[in-house]
């Protein structure tokens, strides 16, 4: 399904019963709305919510954002650096605001938010511009924009800067050695994730908009002050042996958010593999129930 948002237009699935609460659910940096897996979801609809999974914009089948001339991301992320972001093609607020455009064409006025890597930046983002729209906040291997946490492993920079490659047998191997780097080292599957890679390039190839994801998480920066500001019952989940988003990333988003809940997962990298689904539903559905109890 597709419908207009924020003057673009956002694709977008749901699963279970619309009579039941909902839960938005908000993926990461170049990632498309297939990697909140299937079975995640089916479990969320066990659980009694009613589920939408969609595309940010400029990844799946969502519009992507014309930039003219093309980013060029190391004159950009190099000037990025130095403090100048003046070229972003748009901000962790814009992207905020087309998820609530979802919400709106289905005709919802809350929900439980919950997103993982950038779309936990983006769910803090929403809770802080659309705070009567938030009934519970799970941020998931995720950061606050501080400087000085939840920075990446050297060896696993690159990761954000590197063009994926145009044919398929090639990107899938790619994505595949890219996936090993980040994940969970005792819970890697290769298989899952070269199906998952496929399943992504048949659906759409867009490398650039990678670029412009990062030009937008670097532009939006740090997001501390508003979440101490923030009155949403929260839950933070991380990895500790996360090596993309550090895990005082997470730390620094559960110190910040007042009364948040951290949930520290011994062995998790980032990702979210089928080990660790069981406990983070639950958990989930555990703080959607004390949301529900404390309106």
């Amino acid at each position: 399904m597709r419908t207009p948002s924020n003057g673009i237009e956002i694709e977008y699935e749901t699963f279970g019963n619309a009579e039941d609460p909902p839960l938005l659910l908000v993926m990461g940096l170049g990632a498309q709305l297939l990697s909140w897996d299937v079975e995640f979801c089916e479990s969320m609809v066990d659980r009694g919510f009613f589920v939408i999974r969609y595309d940010n914009r400029d990844v799946g089948l969502s519009t992507k954002i014309a930039v003219d001339p093309p980013v060029d991301m190391m004159a950009e992320m190099t000037k990025a650096f130095g403090g100048d972001t003046s070229d972003a093609p748009y901000l962790l607020k814009d992207m905020a605001a087309d998820g609530m455009g979802v919400l709106d064409a289905l005709g919802i006025d809350r929900a439980h938010i919950v997103g993982a890597s950038m779309g936990g930046m983006i769910v803090q983002t929403m809770a802080i511009e659309y705070p009567e729209r938030v009934l519970s906040l799970t941020s998931i291997m995720s950061t606050t924009g501080d400087p000085d946490v939840g920075q990446p492993h050297p060896e696993v920079l690159p990761l954000l800067l590197e063009r994926a490659p145009d044919e398929r047998d090639a990107f899938i191997a790619h994505q595949v050695e890219a996936s090993r780097t980040i994940s969970s080292p005792e819970h890697f599957d290769e298989v899952r994730a070269a199906e998952m890679a496929g399943a992504a390039f048949d659906r759409c190839y867009y490398p650039a908009g990678v670029g412009h994801q990062v030009l937008a998480v670097l532009a939006s920066g740090s997001r501390s002050d508003a979440l101490r500001e923030l009155e949403v019952n929260t839950l933070v989940i991380h990895g500790d042996v996360d090596p993309l988003v550090t895990v005082s990333g997470g730390e620094r988003t559960a110190e910040v958010i007042p009364g948040a809940e951290l949930m520290i997962l011994e062995g998790m990298g980032h990702d979210l593999p089928a080990f660790y689904r069981a406990v983070v539903v639950e958990a989930i559905t555990a703080l959607a129930a004390r949301s529900a109890a404390a309106a």
